[in-house]
Parts: C-alpha cells; structure tokens; sequence
C-alpha cells in the first residue's frame, strides 16, 4: 500500500467507525506502517473528521517528519509492530478504540482472556484476547506488557490479532486498516452478545472447535 492509499484508508475507516458508534469524540486512534516508517491519527483527534494531508508521519525511528502531532500510543503502536513483525502475515496497521461493549466486560470481575469461543466467526476471524491490566493512558507498562503477552502466545503457535486494554478498549491489527477494521467489529459485536445475555452464553465445545481447526484452519 503506498502512502497516498494509506492516507485514504484512515480517513475512510475512521469516518465509517465513527459513523457506525464504534470509536466517539476523540476517542481512538489508527496507524499504518509504510515501508519507511509510519503514519498515524493525530492527538485528540476525531476519527470521523480526519484530513489525509495532516495525519502524522514519522520515520522509521519513530522520529515525526510532518503533519499534526502523533497521538501519544505511537509507542505501544510501535512495539507491536515489533513483536508481531515474525508473523506468517506481519500486519500492516493497528487500530485502538474504545468500544463500549469490550470495556464494558473489563469494568468488573473478568479473565484473563476476554471473551470465550462462543461464536465460530469470533474463532476464525479473531481468535485469542488476552486482557492486558489497567495502566494510565501511553503508560509505558502498557506497551511492555502487550510485547511480553504477543511473545507468550506467539511462543505456544498463537500469533494474536488484538489484546484488549483493561477499562480503555482493543488494539488490534492486520494486514490493511480495512481487515482490521472488520477484525474489530467481530470483536465487538462478540463481546455485545456476551454483554446483553445473562447467564453468560455457553462456548463452543472441543469438538466444535475441532471442525474449526479441520475445516478452516482456525486457531485457538
């Protein structure tokens, strides 16, 4: 993707977020990573209102070369742009939001992965959720603490597509801003179905999850 389609991109995804109630106010930020270096939102943007020509444009160094001032999370998107770089697929973007349902789910007791496989979807097109806890916004605990968990799965076979920020909302990443917008509407829209129904909904069984793994490839 070269960066004048990249600049687009944002901008198009940003506004359908915004539009569709998955990122609010200035909530929320997306990146891309170009082939020297990386594009993101501005700080205290809004998703539903970006202009491609003042996104953030840093360097290969996370050194910024132009535009409006990066959003402080350039750092954590960074460092998993790092971890995630042996993937089979290393991915291209990662987008942060603050969907309602998945902080709703953070906000009492949980576990430490957030959602179980309830879904077949959810399984093949997410996966795994580690829950990462609770740091201030940009802490840098938060991006060491992300690191060592794609690590850690990465090292039993799992490579994740998104961890979930205790009470602040998912990162999560892919090989377009297209594929990881849509990563993160199955999210959601899972963690709504969890959110809305009591008692929580049963998962998928060994079995089911089994026929995933045969007739899909899905991983979990």
């Amino acid at each position: 993707m070269n960066e004048t389609l990249a600049r687009d991109e944002i901008c198009r995804i940003g506004q359908s977020l915004y539009q569709r109630g998955y990122v609010h106010a200035s909530a929320g930020n997306i990146s891309v990573r170009l082939d020297d270096g990386f594009l993101i939102t501005p700080t205290d943007a809004c998703l539903g209102f970006l202009d491609p020509a003042r996104l953030a444009r840093l360097d290969r160094d996370g050194r910024q070369t132009g535009g409006d001032k990066a959003s402080k999370t350039i750092a954590l998107h960074t460092r998993i742009y790092h971890a995630t770089g042996g993937f089979a697929q290393p991915p291209r973007c990662v987008l942060h939001t603050h969907s309602t349902h998945c902080v709703a789910l953070t906000l009492g007791p949980h576990e430490a992965e957030l959602l179980p496989p309830i879904t077949p979807y959810y399984v093949m097109k997410v996966g795994r959720v580690p829950v990462i806890p609770y740091h201030y916004p940009g802490d840098a605990r938060a991006a060491a603490a992300v690191t060592e968990t794609i690590g850690r799965y990465a090292a039993n076979g799992i490579e994740l597509r998104a961890v979930m920020l205790e009470r602040l909302g998912p990162n999560v990443w892919h090989a377009s801003p297209a594929a990881a917008m849509a990563t993160l509407e199955e999210l959601e829209e899972t963690a709504r179905l969890v959110d809305m129904r009591q008692p929580p909904p049963r998962p998928l069984s060994p079995a089911q999850l089994q026929d995933l793994q045969q007739q899909f490839g899905a991983r979990w």
